[in-house]
């Protein structure tokens, strides 16, 4: 088998786990805080809000240093330290008594995180640049098959054992992947030739990077979509139980979150084929914001639950057309050496897409009511959408144009 092949099965294993780990406490974080003390519904979005966000706040910062030194001294050496460190950050959270700490907490976590940017920069630097859709598409199913194990399995265990054994159990779950990682997944990364090269400043690496017109606006769309989509995670199981009452609420919002992660989980490998084949990236993410702006905004008025099912299950397909078109767009804009900056600063923009989303978010929904944020998210991914189109779809026609 080839070496690349074999990274991607461990490193698919290795997102699958980290992710499952990460967001069998996320969306349940309202419910917790709920368990600490905070049982004000203005206090408890707003708190959910800054407590989801303080991870990406450290991130947005971080990142691009990890990036930096990760092109010097290798991806997999990235991997392990992030795998290390958010073991242990994930491990302490369960023993946290207050607000205060987790946020805390979660600072730290963002400081020490990159286990996803990591595993995504080793691939791209290793896999054929012709299948590199496919390639990302099925890392993609990786992260959200992580994503549906991770809160159904929160949903049950929260009801049977409570909340701090998840962050234990989170813990245990990274410290899998990391070993998995540092047995099995090769690299062949001559550090001696990589320390030889010039190693421009992070600002620097920035410029380099923002010169190429493509890449700064992947950057600003994985920052809409991030900001759009994600940002709803702190305040949906409230929803929730504004739709259904409080009986069950945890198993209920779990299953939402499985029933978007299962579309998502199939359709991120086949699209990201389709996009190899006819050759579209740029098309496939077009269509897919379309989509998601089309089936966001009705979820506002979902009657029932079983109507909110279905919805973010339509959500999910979309959702797989997204986040893989761009990682595939990175890597063929990327200068080849520079794969790591690149997509630490895409996690960057992530990061800060995630981190205003869910303040915003729970403001708004304090203010105005929950449905006010399905409103805000559509109205965002339609934005995203038509800037694709001007700034990637339209773009590449015109070039394509010129050069025939």
């Amino acid at each position: 088998m080839a070496v690349w092949k074999q990274n991607l099965i461990v490193l698919w294993l290795g997102l699958f786990l980290v992710n499952a780990g990460m967001t069998m406490i996320v969306p349940f974080l309202p419910l917790y805080l709920q368990d600490l003390g905070i049982t004000d519904p203005a206090a408890n979005t707003t708190w959910s809000g800054l407590i989801f966000a303080a991870n990406f706040i450290t991130s947005f910062f971080v990142q691009p240093i990890w990036g930096r030194l990760s092109d010097r001294y290798g991806h997999k050496v990235m991997i392990l330290r992030s795998g290390i460190g958010m073991a242990i950050v994930m491990t302490m959270m369960g023993f946290a008594t207050s607000p205060w700490q987790l946020l805390l907490l979660r600072l730290l976590n963002g400081t020490v995180a990159g286990f996803n940017p990591a595993s995504l920069a080793l691939m791209a630097s290793i896999a054929p640049k012709h299948k590199m859709g496919t390639v990302m598409g099925l890392m993609q199913s990786g992260i959200i098959g992580g994503t549906i194990l991770g809160p159904f399995l929160g949903g049950l265990a929260a009801g049977w054992v409570g909340f701090r054994p998840l962050f234990w159990m989170t813990g245990l779950m990274l410290c899998i992947a990391t070993i998995l990682a540092m047995m099995i997944v090769k690299e062949y990364f001559d550090r001696e030739e990589a320390r030889a090269q010039p190693s421009p400043s992070v600002f620097e690496g920035f410029r380099e990077l923002r010169a190429i017109p493509q890449l700064p606006s992947l950057f600003a769309v994985t920052f809409l979509i991030q900001f759009s989509m994600l940002s709803l995670m702190p305040v949906l199981p409230l929803y929730i139980q504004q739709l259904h009452g409080p009986h069950l609420v945890e198993f209920y919002a779990g299953l939402v979150g499985v029933v978007t992660g299962i579309s998502n989980f199939i359709f991120s490998p086949l699209l990201g084929r389709l996009a190899d084949r006819v050759g579209g990236s740029e098309r496939i993410l077009y269509l897919s914001l379309v989509g998601a702006a089309l089936v966001m905004i009705p979820q506002a008025w979902a009657p029932n639950v079983a109507t909110l099912l279905f919805l973010r299950f339509l959500l999910g397909i979309c959702m797989g057309g997204m986040t893989p078109a761009v990682n595939a767009l990175i890597r063929r804009y990327t200068p080849d050496g520079m794969e790591s900056r690149a997509y630490s600063f895409n996690t960057s923009y992530m990061a800060l897409g995630s981190m205003i989303g869910p303040v915003l978010d729970g403001l708004l929904s304090a203010w105005m009511g929950l449905e006010a944020v399905f409103f805000l998210g559509g109205l965002m991914l339609a934005g995203n959408a038509w800037w694709v189109w001007r700034s990637l779809v339209r773009a590449g026609g015109e070039r394509a144009s010129t050069r025939s």
